[in-house]
């Protein structure tokens, strides 16, 4: 059964496709951001998490742990500020965004503890 609000398929060639039907097309497309994205927040994520100074006068390692953190959280945002766009969110689920606010919730995590 087709849900009556979208029809399936066009009814007749010269009537136009509704607009509201572009989730196929658009998913892929998005798909390439929101994985990117996501990439880079894993990567840095774990970059944060691996880094350990080798005392309190390593400054040095401090500031990667900081500037791995930042990047993670900054992509982590840019994955859900685009995610809150509406016609992204009528075709991206929950599933394409959590992950990286997981991480960014990592990294926050990580530089308030040990950054």
């Amino acid at each position: 059964m087709t849900d009556p609000a979208r029809p399936a398929a066009r009814a007749h060639p010269d009537r136009p496709a509704h607009p509201d039907d572009d989730r196929g097309c658009l998913r892929v497309v998005l798909a390439l951001p929101f994985a990117v994205l996501t990439l880079i927040a894993a990567y840095f994520c774990w970059m944060a998490m691996t880094i350990r100074p080798s005392g309190s006068w390593d400054d040095d390692a401090y500031g990667g742990i900081v500037l791995s953190c930042v990047v993670t959280i900054a992509a982590a945002g840019s994955t859900g500020a685009l995610w809150l766009l509406p016609p992204v969110r009528r075709v991206m689920g929950w599933a394409w965004v959590s992950p990286a606010l997981v991480l960014g919730g990592a990294a926050a995590v990580r530089w308030g503890v040990g950054g």
